[in-house]
């Protein structure tokens, strides 16, 4: 069985951090740091271990953050490209700098300047990508020049810290509600990061542009349009997976941009095998569609189940199915069966739903089916 993800906070790498502070500092209580650190720790999920760690390094680190921050600094490993390992004999990088960067955020913000030299220095050895965003939200002028300062550091870590920490909604983080509203000084920095010579950092501005693109699907679709013009493999292969969630909702833009115009199509049909569904069992149905058009056409074909809602309403949820090259006047069949189990993310109600048939984008067939949660009497 794999160990619990929360104990990537331990005693052993609690203590060897303590190690690498005292190493540093002839006044740090080592025992002391590691006994209120550990305590109660089996009980803690990893984010609580980390806080906890946190609120201990304020209670035996000085007072004084210059000092303190020194101790940080010269308690990390030497810089690899390797940025998972944990406390070592080298000193401190993996996962035991989570904690060293909430530090800085909650006690550096008077000390901007060093607070970037900080978080920089811990990114390369991990991440700051939670940490930066204090200092986003209390000085976000200053906080996005020194991000700009780092577009062509030689480290990847320090770059994809640029792109990653200023995702407006960062799993795990603090949202960043000035970005959500415009994010207009983000998308400065991801123009230069695009091209980046990693996909790690690519990855990374993807991710971002699908954040924004939960907030301005226009926007993100028009820098799609515009960042394919001229695109090579590698920044066509980030515009889609910046696109993926634009994609799936079916953005007609967005759709337009990577092939998948308004379907030419004729004598269309959907057939339900079973217009009574019953919960644990499965829906299944049979679409045919033919060309109608004189040339091949790109098509991306999915279909959306209209869920009954305990208010009587119904919401879609768009499911991926298939993409296709159709040949022009070629017809073509397809069958789908579609689960109802139970499952946590989502309760069902008997009722009245729907499928749908969505192709590049636009519906062109709908059926209703009933779904109950026992089975009919016979």
């Amino acid at each position: 069985m794999p160990e619990p993800f929360k104990n990537l906070f331990n005693q052993h790498v609690i203590n060897d951090m303590a190690e690498h502070f005292q190493r540093h500092s002839r006044e740090f209580d080592k025992a002391g740091f590691v006994a209120a650190a550990i305590d109660q720790l089996e009980t803690l999920e990893l984010k609580a271990r980390s806080q906890q760690i946190t609120e201990v390094m304020s209670q035996y680190l000085p007072t004084d953050f210059e000092k303190a921050g020194q101790i940080l600094l010269a308690s990390l490993a030497p810089e690899t490209d390797d940025s998972n390992s944990e406390a070592s004999g080298s000193g401190i990088s993996g996962w035991s700098i989570m904690p060293m960067g909430d530090y800085v955020g909650r006690h550096g913000l008077e000390h901007h300047d060093f607070s970037m030299v900080l978080l920089k220095a811990m990114t390369s050895r991990f991440t700051s990508e939670f940490s930066i965003r204090f200092f986003l939200l209390s000085a976000p002028e200053k906080t996005l020049a020194a991000l700009n300062s780092w577009l062509l550091d030689d480290n990847k870590h320090v770059r994809r810290l640029i792109s990653e920490g200023t995702r407006p909604r960062l799993p795990w983080a603090m949202q960043l509600p000035a970005f959500i509203k415009d994010p207009s000084p983000v998308i400065a920095l991801l123009e230069k990061l695009k091209d980046d010579p990693e996909e790690y950092v690519r990855r990374s501005v993807a991710n971002n542009l699908n954040d924004i693109a939960k907030d301005h699907p226009d926007l993100v679709a028009d820098i799609a349009e515009r960042w394919m013009k001229g695109a090579d493999k590698n920044r066509t292969k980030l515009i889609r997976h910046a696109c993926r969630t634009l994609l799936k909702q079916g953005n007609n833009k967005v759709l337009t941009t990577f092939g998948y115009g308004k379907p030419q199509l004729e004598n269309n049909a959907l057939t339900i095998h079973s217009e009574q569904v019953i919960l644990n069992g499965n829906l299944e149905f049979t679409l045919e569609i033919e060309s109608a058009g004189d040339h091949e056409q790109t098509l991306m074909i999915d279909y959306i189940i209209h869920h009954q809602k305990k208010n009587g309403t119904t919401s879609p949820k768009v499911f991926k199915w298939k993409k296709i090259t159709l040949a022009a006047h070629n017809r073509l069949t397809m069958a789908k069966k579609h689960p109802f189990k139970i499952i946590t993310t989502r309760v069902y109600y008997d009722g009245l739903h729907e499928v749908e048939i969505s192709i590049n984008g636009h519906s062109i067939a709908k059926k209703s089916f009933q779904l109950s949660g026992n089975p009919p009497l016979m």
